[in-house]
Parts: structure tokens; sequence; C-alpha cells
């Protein structure tokens, strides 16, 4: 019962509308629009307000016509960068992509549409559904910033589904990393790099020693680190006074991403002192592990709902965050699915139109499974 050519027109008309991270407004503009004219009303938060962005998070709640519990389903608004003006092309073999100087934007833009279409199928075919509760998040490109300044009181849904996953539709994340953020600060002293480099001390030169000892990359199948921004010193001819380096540890294990924090803390601040710098460490949780079971509802609803269209459905772990994560830790059990999207975050993206409509029946069948179960 998708409506193809509807769809497709959606997304497209979505993707022209630019809505970078902190700049949402015109996205959000055009979902309160198209939802009024389905009768419904998007309910903006705070979220913008707080984050100093240009739009807070949209909240449709739609009453069921069964008496079921309540569900929910997430996707966010803002893309990255490059992405404005894009020009978006479907080529002959049923493929939607950009020029090729920016992104696309099925990231998340293809969640966003296929949730829409879903919720358009029921409305004109007076399909019985659930209450459902359909949550459209800005900045989660910057850390999961919209979904962690929602307020989860305003939601009665037990569990749910994010549509922001790689993988093809069917794909049904269950597992996803705990992640810290880590800022490592050296101080030193500075100098004249050619009068009297030896009355400073190089904090450039330190952080190098002490990222030298520490572990970076794969630890092992659940855990890594990475050390992503390096900034310090202000002239080539003076000794840098002070560096910076912004990195992170992940882990699908809360005790082992602990483990890892404390190891590159020790490390770090044992070979800065050693050096004669000054350390100064900042450790932000930036969302919490998700572990969901193969026979929990959300799970296997999910695995139903595919079944039912003739989708291969995959559970699957991942080393990503995503609102999913956020939604978890208020206790909703919530599952990330595979929307298609493919080479995202880069000018080579694209979305097979098979896997677009995938998303949308997918979401359909969903609904209509939680009507029966």
């Amino acid at each position: 019962m998708v409506n193809q050519e509807r769809l497709i027109t959606n997304f497209i008309k979505m993707i022209k509308v630019d809505s970078l991270s902190g700049q949402e407004e015109a996205f959000r503009d055009l979902l309160q629009s198209e939802f009024a004219l389905l009768g419904l009303a998007a309910q903006e938060d705070d979220a913008g307000k707080i984050l100093k962005g240009g739009s807070g998070n949209l909240l449709v709640k739609i009453p069921g016509t069964v008496a079921r519990p309540a569900l929910l389903f997430a996707a966010h608004m803002d893309t990255v960068i490059p992405g404005t003006n894009i020009e978006v092309i479907r080529d002959q073999n049923e493929v939607i992509r950009s020029a090729g100087d920016t992104i696309l934007g099925s990231d998340d833009k293809a969640g966003v549409a296929a949730i829409f279409e879903a919720l358009q199928v029921i409305l004109e075919n007076g399909l019985d559904h659930p209450p459902l509760e359909l949550l459209f998040t800005v900045s989660e490109e910057q850390g999961l910033l919209g979904i962690k300044n929602f307020d989860f009181s305003k939601l009665a849904a037990e569990y749910g589904y994010v549509l922001d996953s790689g993988g093809a539709p069917g794909t049904i994340v269950i597992q996803s990393p705990c992640q810290n953020e880590i800022e490592y600060r050296v101080q030193g002293k500075s100098a004249h790099a050619g009068i009297n480099p030896e009355d400073g001390i190089n904090a450039i030169q330190i952080m190098a020693r002490a990222l030298a000892k520490m572990p970076c990359g794969r630890i092992d199948d659940e855990t890594t680190c990475n050390f992503g921004i390096i900034k310090g010193g202000l002239a080539r001819n003076i000794v840098p006074e002070s560096c910076r380096v912004k990195g992170e540890a992940r882990s699908l294990k809360r005790t082992k991403l602990d483990e890892l924090t404390i190891a590159l803390l020790d490390i770090f601040k044992t070979e800065v002192l050693k050096n004669g710098g000054n350390p100064e460490v900042e450790t932000v949780l930036l969302y919490p592990e998700t572990a969901l079971q193969p026979d929990e509802e959300v799970v296997r609803l999910a695995v139903r709902a595919a079944d039912k269209i003739g989708i291969k459905s995959e559970l699957l772990s991942t080393g990503g965050g995503s609102d999913a994560s956020i939604i978890n830790g208020h206790n909703i059990r919530c599952a990330n699915l595979g929307i298609g999207m493919n080479a995202v975050h880069t000018t080579d993206e694209f979305i097979r139109i098979e896997d677009l409509v995938n998303d949308a029946r997918l979401v359909l069948s969903i609904i209509e499974e939680a009507a029966r179960s």
C-alpha cells in the first residue's frame, strides 16, 4: 500500500530543504506544515533554545484505534556538511544520490520520509494502529544533543524504533556501545623559540610523547579509542605553552570502557608529569550502552513485521551510537533499524529506491503487527 512515487517526491522535497545541525528551522517548518495537512500538530520543545539552535525537537502524538501499548518511532532532522543547496539526482539504476558536491541527506531524511509515508497510508486507509509517538530530533550529528535535551515524561511508549542505521531494511541493531569523550590538556611554558627555548616547556612535544605511549584504535572486538582533534601553539617561533587533544573511548561493555579510560588517563598523566608538563583531563559520558535481547518484544515485533512483508531480518551489533542509545537510557526499549543509506557523510552518499520503499513498508508492517499483537 506504500505509494512509491509519493514517498520519493516527499523524500526529495525534504532533501532540498537545508537542515545542518543547529539550523533545522526550515525543515521544522516543512514538517509542521505537512503534518498539519494531515490534521496533526507537530509540537516543538525547548531544545533549540537550550542549544542556541534554530529549532527544537518535534513530537507528534496520534491516538490509537486499538487498546495496545504506545509505539515510538524516531529519526533526526539534522544533516552534516557539505549539506546546503543539495541537487538531487534519480538515476536510471533507481538510485537517488546528490550531484556529487554535497551529501545527499538520506541520513536521516530517509527515516523521516519513511515514517511519514507509513503514517499517510494508515490514515488514508483507516488502518488500526496503537497510539503512535513520532519524534524528530535536532543536532543528532553533534553528539545526540537534541535527544539529550528532550523531556521523556512526554512519552508513554515503553518500546520503539529509531530509523538511523546503515544496512538494508531488516537490519535490527540490538547492541551498541557506551562512549566517553576525553579531552587531554597539557600546560607548559612559553618562550622565544630562537633566543631562549631552554626557558620554555613545549606542550606539543610533551603531548606527543604522552600520546605515543597511549593505546589507540582497535583494543578488542568490543572496544576502541581514538585521538581526533589536536590544537596548540600560537606561532612557529614561540615555544607552545599549551596543547589540547580531543579523543574518545567506546565499548559494548561499561566495565571495559571504564578500564580503558582509567588506563588512558593514568598513562597520560604519568608521561606529562615525567616530561615537565602539567596534565589536565576532562571526561564526559556521551551515551550509555544498549543491549537488547533477541527474545524481547521490541526485537521480536520487528522480526515478525519484516517476515510478514518478505524482508530478511538480521540482528546486529554496531560500534556507533544513535538516538536509540539515549532512548534506551530512559528505560524505553528501542532498536535502531537499518534504512539502506550508503556512503553517509560523504559526497558519494546514495540510497536505492527499493530500500527507501522497504523502509516505509517495514514501519507500516511494525505498526500493523503491533495493532494485532
